[in-house]
């Protein structure tokens, strides 16, 4: 079975209208939260299960037999929910990514949801409720922010571009790390969601990712794609398509770069 224009219209309208509402509830909650450790590198708070149960209770009311993979679930564990019906599609979402962020005050984070079917990311939002961007893409159509055309450009790594690097490298630092720094400014907004919706834009002209999950990565992936960029592994390879029934939170490595930046940064990453 295949999905039709008209079906991914309806997913994208269902996941903006969700991640909308709550990205909202984010910041309205946003001077009140107490965080929880969740893990020794990840703070969970309140409002990040919230924010999911919001999404997920939106969505089933369009789609009440899909699929949901998210990553609140109980006792720091993901969420997950397969899907009762066909054509089997799934929702990865993350209700806050930055919720480090988040939890200290700093308005920089994102809502990110995506429906995947055959393994494969169809429709992507990532939503920064603090600047009301709504980044958006579907399978074979356009990267958009704010009903906008995306395009991440070709420009190369330089002293005036900027490529955003996670917070989670080996000790010590890998050498292609150190280089890339020495040879642009390098970002982190503590939030991978982000960072791919800006790699679509052309604000970044890649970023290196060390430890994300699908929710991470499902939904800003496909914007990144459909704007132009190269979305890989680290040694060049496809991550999607995933087998999301077996899919129990394991970790990937993302590089996401321009066309003209990929190579280059893989490169440096073979040396």
């Amino acid at each position: 079975m295949s999905l039709e224009q008209k079906d991914l219209s309806q997913l994208l309208e269902t996941a903006v209208v969700a991640t909308r509402l709550a990205g909202q509830h984010a910041m309205e909650a946003m001077g009140y939260v107490k965080a929880e450790k969740k893990t020794d590198t990840e703070l969970v708070t309140q409002a990040d299960r919230e924010c999911q149960q919001i999404i997920i209770s939106r969505i089933k009311e369009t789609y009440p037999d899909h699929g949901f993979i998210g990553e609140e679930g109980r006792q720091g564990n993901l969420f997950k929910q397969p899907p009762r019906g066909e054509p089997a599609l799934w929702w990865a979402i993350d209700p806050i990514d930055g919720t480090n962020n988040f939890a200290h005050g700093m308005p920089v984070f994102a809502v990110s949801v995506a429906a995947l079917f055959e393994g494969k990311p169809v429709v992507g939002v990532v939503f920064d409720p603090a600047t009301d961007s709504m980044f958006t893409a579907v399978k074979d159509g356009q990267a958009q922010l704010n009903g906008r055309r995306l395009s991440t450009g070709e420009t190369q790594i330089g002293k005036l571009t900027s490529v955003g690097l996670d917070s989670h490298f080996d000790d010590p630092l890998p050498g292609w790390v150190i280089e890339i720094i020495h040879q642009s400014r390098f970002r982190n907004l503590g939030t991978t969601a982000l960072h791919l919706a800006y790699v679509a834009k052309g604000s970044l002209v890649a970023t290196v990712v060390c430890t994300p999950k699908l929710w991470d990565i499902a939904a800003g992936a496909i914007i990144a794609e459909a704007a132009g960029a190269i979305v890989t592994d680290w040694q060049g390879q496809p991550i999607f398509p995933l087998k999301l029934d077996a899919y129990e939170g394991q970790a990937f490595r993302v590089l996401a770069a321009n066309p003209k930046v990929h190579p280059a940064v893989l490169e440096m990453m073979a040396r």
